[in-house]
């Protein structure tokens, strides 16, 4: 069995760095709705405190993805990433029920919108800083495969085109006077951040559910076998699965029944070792055959 090396990359810093963003945005967003009492702009604060929230689960659940195989999680702990991802989906359907409430009581009881160019420059500053840091979660959590990080960069990205509907609402009522496009914005506001925490609980689920690799990295594997094959080596029973930033490949290596142990030994060590080269965060466990008994087809109508 090859196992991934130690000394990858933490993405706690990451979660902090997510936190710290989500803190400064509220401040600002919350500053921009006090400014001018617009429930867009009150949305749009909402949201960046489930960004908050979601932030220190991040950083909980990575950090505790991030402990080594005991007796009682043999696998790891990697799957904790799932809990993060879970609690950012509901998290965010909780914000769009709120939002969705204070917009309907603004249609119903309008109010002007004060000091708008102050409002909008503070909301601008957030959203800059929100599409910032999303960028950066977005490409660590692609290189880390790690869940959590792709979830909250998606999920900021989001708040990103929240915020810029919102200034655009808030502009059009600053040009027409027209009161009610401010909760209209917000619940259109409320209608996006419902698909994304719904999409959230999908993958989320699809993770729980020990769902397989990617297709382009199956057949990153397919070309590794390709290249043994000349050698009258077959393979067999092949299944992966995903658990948060880990990924597991096993299968049947069919020798020749005439090899010696080192020699089948050798090449299952150098299989294990391209796939795990090729697919950083993988466990790769080989089990070897010969080909000659028919025994070791058995699990043949197994592989993928």
């Amino acid at each position: 069995m090859h196992s991934p090396s130690k000394h990858r990359p933490s993405a706690r810093s990451y979660a902090a760095l997510s936190i710290m963003a989500a803190l400064l945005t509220i401040a600002l967003k919350f500053g921009a709705y006090l400014y001018t009492g617009s429930v867009g702009l009150l949305s749009d604060a909402i949201e960046s405190i489930v960004n908050l929230v979601a932030a220190g689960a991040a950083f909980w659940a990575l950090s505790y993805a991030a402990k080594p195989p005991d007796a009682e999680h043999t696998f790891g702990h990697s799957k904790a990433e799932y809990f993060s991802s879970a609690l950012e989906g509901i998290l965010i359907l909780v914000a769009a029920v709120s939002i969705a409430i204070a917009a309907v009581d603004r249609i119903l009881h309008p109010q002007p919108i004060a000091q708008v160019g102050v409002g909008l420059g503070l909301a601008l500053i957030a959203t800059f800083l929100n599409g910032a840091v999303a960028s950066i979660l977005l490409q660590a959590g692609r290189r880390l495969r790690s869940i959590t990080l792709r979830a909250d960069a998606h999920h900021l990205l989001t708040d990103v085109w929240t915020s810029v509907g919102v200034v655009v609402g808030i502009g059009l009522v600053s040009i027409t006077h027209w009161t009610i496009l401010d909760p209209i914005v917000a619940l259109l506001v409320a209608a996006n951040i419902v698909w994304t925490g719904l999409r959230l609980l999908r993958e989320t689920g699809s993770g729980l559910l020990d769902s397989a690799i990617s297709n382009e990295d199956q057949q990153a594997i397919a070309l590794i076998l390709s290249e043994h094959q000349a050698q009258g080596v077959r393979f067999h029973a092949l299944r992966t699965r995903v658990a948060g930033s880990r990924c597991f490949v096993s299968f049947h290596v069919l020798v020749p029944g005439a090899w010696t142990v080192q020699r089948g030994h050798d090449l299952c060590e150098a299989i294990e070792q391209a796939i795990a080269l090729a697919l950083p965060g993988t466990d790769v466990t080989t089990h070897l055959e010969p080909i000659e008994d028919p025994i070791s087809w058995d699990d043949e109508m197994h592989s993928s």
